[in-house]
């Protein structure tokens, strides 16, 4: 998968920092993702679901609005309709490009954005919200402490996860002017709403009234114990790929299960992995091997970010299958009935030296005979091993 930082200009003439993510693989679409209130296009649910998609043949721009993340101008001067000028900007520069979006995602406040943004980007076939408000001025509610000062004085520095915000009361007033009713009567491109029953930050209803306002085609689907933001690997997945397989019936984007499993490339030629340094942290890298995505990072504990097995791992794993794979061919061929294997490959370092231990087990199911011929089924698959292994 390759990766290209660059900036943009948005009709103020400011330089806006963008990433775009291609497609493993064969592009099959491409998607203008939005994200949400006082974040940047780098957090990590935004990063998950475009390495997600990514997988799944679609090329992602994410981009930082105005003010925010390493791109130019002052966040107290943006409000909610620059955000929706900065993203019709955004679809152009991918229009020109070469690369029209087709899907438009947004997540929180830039799912409103979106929805206000979508009938500016004539390309569109499908918009997708996660966890968006219906009335833009709900996201006045993460700072209602500070309004009678922002109302009095114009103006108030106010704490935003963890992080401090000037915001003015050009902001109040613009959020407080917007509705969105019209834009979704006004969409003539299918529509997928994802929230969170839960959501504590923006509650269920709003998605109840999006998908009422909004004209056919449109869906719903819950991300059941999902937080607002998603924080969890595992729900950050899921969006992604639901999302596939939202969008396959309205773009010609393969079945998520083609996607997560590509046909192999074979190995007429020389094996080969390609890896490369993503740029957003010490040690993570992506990388892919026969047209299969990789990940490889280190522990936090050795500075990394733990969003992938570290190389040691990844060895291991490939001992691990590589032993699995010899033991299934054997017996295929010798007409055995075995029930599934496991495999356990630890690494470990004795004085320097680096040991790996293998433990090869059966589950529970295997037939009375190769349970008493288990030693010499052993010794056969052990003679079979040293042919392709070396530890």
């Amino acid at each position: 998968m390759a990766s290209e930082k660059f900036v943009f200009n948005n009709t103020s003439g400011q330089a806006l920092a963008a990433r775009l993510d291609e497609a493993a693989g064969p592009r099959k679409a491409v998607a203008l993702f939005a994200h949400c209130f006082t974040c940047t296009k780098d957090i990590f649910a935004t990063n998950q679901i475009a390495r997600r998609l990514n997988a799944h043949g679609v090329a992602v721009l994410r981009f930082d609005f105005t003010g925010l993340g390493a791109s130019e101008g002052e966040f107290a001067n943006t409000n909610f309709t620059s955000n929706v000028e900065d993203l019709i900007d955004a679809g152009q520069t991918l229009t020109d490009r070469g690369m029209a979006p087709d899907l438009l995602i947004g997540h929180s406040l830039g799912g409103a954005a979106a929805l206000a943004a979508a009938r500016k980007l004539p390309s569109l076939k499908g918009v997708v919200t996660i966890g968006a408000p219906f009335d833009p001025g709900h996201v006045a509610h993460n700072f209602d402490a500070w309004v009678p000062e922002i109302e009095a004085e114009g103006e108030a520095k106010v704490e935003l996860g963890g992080r401090p915000f000037c915001i003015r009361k050009q902001f109040l007033d613009d959020i407080r002017s917007q509705s969105i009713a019209d834009d979704l009567d006004a969409m003539r491109t299918a529509l997928l709403v994802m929230h969170s029953p839960i959501d504590q930050t923006v509650g269920i209803e709003n998605a109840e009234r999006i998908f009422i306002g909004a004209k056919h085609p449109k869906s719903f689907i819950s991300l059941g114990t999902a937080s607002h933001l998603l924080a969890k690997k595992e729900d950050a997945i899921y969006v992604a790929d639901a999302l596939v397989g939202w969008a396959a019936r309205y773009l010609e984007l393969p079945a998520p299960e083609a996607a997560q499993n590509p046909a192999p490339q074979g190995h007429d030629g020389p094996t080969k992995a390609t890896l490369h340094e993503r740029g957003d942290g010490p040690y993570t890298l992506d990388g892919e091997a026969s047209g299969h995505r990789l990940v490889a990072d280190e522990p936090a504990s050795l500075g990394g970010r733990n969003l992938g097995p570290a190389p040691y791992d990844l060895l291991c794993a490939s001992l691990a299958a590589c032993t699995l794979i010899t033991l299934r061919m054997y017996i295929q061929r010798k007409d055995w009935t075995i029930a599934p294997l496991s495999i356990e490959v630890e690494h470990t370092k004795d004085n320097g030296v680096d040991v790996f231990t293998r433990s090869i087990g059966f589950q529970a199911g295997l037939e009375e005979a190769h349970r008493v011929f288990s030693p010499g089924l052993f010794l056969l698959l052990v003679q079979t091993l040293r042919n392709r292994l070396f530890f």
